[in-house]
């Protein structure tokens, strides 16, 4: 994995110039503020047509036993998504974060349960490809029913690529799989090439839609 460790300043403009060449900022740890930048040799990556919706998960989103709000709270998508013993999210990061999200280029998929926010996804939007960087949990399937109607969303917005950097166990359930840097970065520059809209799905979506 190439690692470049100099000291970076960021700026809105210089994170989507970076995810434009396919690379990404990360911190150690929350107590770092030094920041690197990051361009796997092998890349995570969940197919819009191959996200896989299990039984039980179908019939959780069809029951429909949480509200699903977007862009409401997204700060404290982020904070639930650091609210773990190891995270790479540290002050720089969230700042900067939050300054993509008022320029409209960060977007969050909030799970709730009343007034408490349980679950959520957040990431990066440039024309027709979601960078997505984290998501949390609190309450069981919360971050599968976001990632759910995250997918729902990018499709009907017109998006060509979800990028989840790296593969995990719990995305491979998903769909996800990985691919070669040079894979990557043909996929990233022909969903660049596309015009996509993250808002162009109504904001509240039924359950069956988001299974269909």
């Amino acid at each position: 994995m190439a690692k470049d460790e100099r000291p970076i300043e960021l700026t809105p403009e210089l994170i989507l110039s970076a995810y434009a060449q396919g690379i990404f900022p990360m911190a150690e740890s929350r107590e770092e503020d030094e920041l690197f930048w990051l361009d796997p040799e092998f890349r995570g990556v969940l197919p819009l047509n191959g996200f896989h919706i299990s039984r039980s998960l179908r019939k959780t989103i069809l029951r429909e036993p949480f509200q699903i709000k977007i862009d409401t709270d997204f700060a404290g998508v982020i904070e639930g998504c650091a609210d773990r013993p190891e995270t790479w999210i540290n002050a720089p990061i969230f700042s900067i974060y939050m300054d993509l999200f008022h320029a409209g280029h960060a977007h969050s998929v909030e799970v709730w349960d009343g007034k408490e926010l349980v679950g959520g996804v957040y990431g990066v939007t440039l024309n027709g490809a979601f960078f997505g960087e984290s998501m949390f949990s609190r309450r069981r399937d919360a971050s599968k029913i976001a990632l759910a109607y995250l997918v729902s969303r990018l499709n009907a917005g017109g998006f060509k690529l979800l990028d989840t950097q790296f593969l995990t166990p719990h995305l491979e359930s998903l769909g996800g799989v990985e691919i070669p840097r040079a894979s990557y970065r043909r996929a990233l520059r022909d969903a660049l090439s596309e015009k996509a809209n993250f808002l162009r799905q109504p904001l509240t979506v039924s359950g069956h839609q988001v299974c269909t």
